[in-house]
């Protein structure tokens, strides 16, 4: 299985988080961890950062429908 990497102005773009907070995210445990790919470069799991999303969306929905 083939397994893409993201960059982290990708990321930024997808999920709509600063660089800030995906890094405070991460730190608090709340947000993919990064994989190293160099000295000065990382990249995340694209099956992951979507996987934070889809979880966000439901959570989101599940809190709403709760809420009515």
């Amino acid at each position: 299985m083939r397994k893409n990497l993201l960059r982290r102005k990708q990321v930024e773009a997808i999920t709509g988080l600063s660089r800030s907070s995906i890094y405070a995210k991460m730190e608090k445990g709340t947000f993919p961890k990064s994989i190293k790919l160099s000295t000065r470069s990382v990249g995340w799991l694209e099956s992951e950062v979507i996987e934070w999303i889809d979880q966000r969306i439901n959570d989101s929905r599940t809190n709403n429908e709760a809420q009515i």
